[in-house]
């Protein structure tokens, strides 16, 4: 059973930067694709960017050219470095990982770790 753990969020100012880290324990040998998503309060869970297992990368356009997401396939593990960070980045960030062995996949999910950037 693969588990997620997230880390590195936080609270900054405007401007300010955050890299957060998922790792996966408990691996399983498969195609791993990433996704970071977030939530703020009252909104509904919203993409943010992709990593998916033969390169391809991807950004929602809200957060295009200020962060920037990567993996190291040694630790399993995959950041999201997020720079000049806006108050509208307030949000519970997650972390999504689907597991892909042939025709099947499993999808696991982070516990969240908040980020709030004040003005």
């Amino acid at each position: 059973q693969v588990q997620l753990v997230e880390s590195g969020g936080g609270e900054v100012q405007a401007g300010g930067s955050l890299r957060l880290s998922c790792a996966a324990s408990g691996y399983t040998y498969c195609s791993y694709d990433w996704r970071w998503f977030r939530q703020a309060p009252g909104k509904e869970r919203e993409f943010v960017s992709a990593i998916l297992s033969f390169g391809f990368i991807t950004y929602a356009d809200s957060v295009t050219g200020r962060f920037t997401i990567s993996q190291d396939s040694a630790k399993n593990t995959v950041y999201l470095q997020m720079n000049s960070l806006k108050p509208e980045d307030t949000a519970m960030y997650y972390c999504k990982l689907d597991c892909t062995r042939g025709v099947n996949q499993d999808t696991y999910w982070g516990q969240g770790t908040q980020v709030t950037v004040s003005s």
